[in-house]
């Protein structure tokens, strides 16, 4: 962060003395200005609900231009990496900002694999659920009760600590998301096997039985390492912002990870690929593709109540860069596991069609997000649709614990205090006769 030349001035109608800001600019994208000292100058706060305005921090990880339709981590275009780089390399440049050298890998990529066994202890707390909870249920607890197996590495002061608990959750949560299912298949639990690849390995876990040797299937698994590819970091979002918050009360890292777990849990944020699945197979269910025209004229009628999932983001105001690549990944998918005439898969590109030339939705830039694509390969690989958001998490746990490690490394990390906007009773009495 570099202080700018430029200064913001802010003037007060009433004849109040004018205030002068700081303005910070960063590598790229917008410059912020520093109103730390407001409420002190002024006694007013900032009013800025869902943060849309707000930096919240200072940040090295992940940069997105929603205009350009950009993502880019530590620098990298996401385009690249996906095509380029395995998911083990992905967490080694967001936990370490550069991407690793042969030798690097291999004693990185040789730690994780070495680490992904949990205590067997954990089994048995895993049977204390019902079998038909939602596995994100199941995950949370999970994530959060490594703080009472793995304690020796939870004092946050110390880099190696943090260090082992980072190495630590990368290396496990695959193990402890394919133990959820499994559970809830009522299934024997696989254990990992170190010469398979980090995501080998968790479709071993998840899909092989005492029975018969599993074989990996090297298209699925490809394309499952770039699902993880491209849900690994991405920038301040909701579950990001909540392991940051969580983080910076000093809590352990497993409870700080926990918490972003269950914020990821919301259908606005994680289950947005659980919920544009449903649509589609609602839509295959009530006529197809014949009534994709129909579905959509209803979309655009604001009082019928229907919503198009997998549309649109919050951030990109243009083509979602990672739909692209999962729109490839997608079709690879289907031709290897010769599924190219899929129904949800047809109906999913006429969608796509009507959305990309009808005006209505060209106006609003509703175009397809990563969502759209990921639920119908995570389909055909065979993964149910309320293990979706536990797969997102899998992918996402390298961007949570390298930004709650960035955090704690910041100089000016402060544990979080949002501000409010009062707008209740003023102060009164209590009378003395309630009868």
């Amino acid at each position: 962060m570099q202080l700018s030349d430029k200064k913001a001035t802010l003037s007060f109608s009433d004849g109040s003395p004018s205030i002068e800001f700081p303005v910070y600019q960063g590598t790229v994208g917008p410059d912020v200005i520093d109103i730390r000292k407001l409420y002190g100058q002024s006694g007013m706060f900032t009013y800025d609900p869902g943060f849309l305005s707000t930096a919240s921090c200072e940040s090295g990880i992940t940069y997105i231009d929603g205009d350009k339709g950009e993502l880019l981590y530590r620098g990298y275009p996401i385009e690249q990496l996906a095509r380029k780089c395995d998911f083990l390399d992905i967490c080694y440049l967001i936990l370490n900002g550069e991407l690793p050298n042969q030798a690097q890998k291999a004693e990185f990529d040789y730690t994780i694999t070495h680490h992904t066994m949990v205590h067997d202890q954990m089994q048995y707390f895993l049977r204390g659920f019902r079998r038909d909870a939602h596995p994100m249920a199941v995950l949370t607890g999970l994530v959060g009760a490594m703080s009472a197996f793995y304690h020796d590495s939870t004092d946050i002061t110390n880099p190696h600590h943090r260090h082992v608990s980072a190495m630590r959750l990368i290396a496990k949560m695959p193990t402890m998301v394919a133990m959820a299912y499994k559970y809830s298949q009522g299934q024997p639990f696989i254990y990992p096997q170190n010469n398979l690849s980090y995501t080998g390995n968790f479709l071993r876990m998840m899909f092989a039985t005492p029975c018969e040797e599993y074989q990996v299937n090297e298209v699925v698994e490809r394309a499952l390492d770039r699902i993880f590819i491209l849900h690994a970091d991405h920038e301040q979002n909701a579950s990001t912002s909540t392991v940051r918050l969580c983080g910076s009360s000093g809590t352990n890292p497993f409870a700080a990870i926990a918490a972003g777990v269950g914020c990821l849990w919301g259908p606005a944020h994680g289950g947005a690929n659980e919920a544009c699945l449903q649509m589609l197979e609602d839509l295959q269910a009530n006529g197809g593709i014949a009534k994709v025209g129909e579905f959509m004229e209803k979309v655009k009628d604001k009082n019928s109540g229907v919503r198009l999932m997998g549309f649109g983001h919050r951030v990109y105001k243009n083509y979602d860069p990672r739909a692209k690549l999962m729109q490839e990944t997608c079709k690879e998918v289907l031709s290897a596991l010769g599924l190219e005439n899929d129904p949800l898969f047809k109906l999913a590109m006429e969608l796509e069609r009507i959305a990309l030339e009808d005006q209505y939705f060209v106006d609003r830039k509703l175009y397809p997000n990563v969502d759209f694509y990921s639920g119908i390969v995570q389909r055909a690989i065979g993964i149910p649709t309320s293990l979706f958001t536990a797969i997102f998490a899998l992918a996402r746990t390298v961007g949570w614990i390298a930004q709650w490690s960035e955090m704690l490394s910041d100089p000016d990390y402060k544990i979080g205090r949002p501000r409010q906007l009062y707008s209740g009773a003023q102060t009164r009495d209590v009378p003395d006769n309630r009868g």
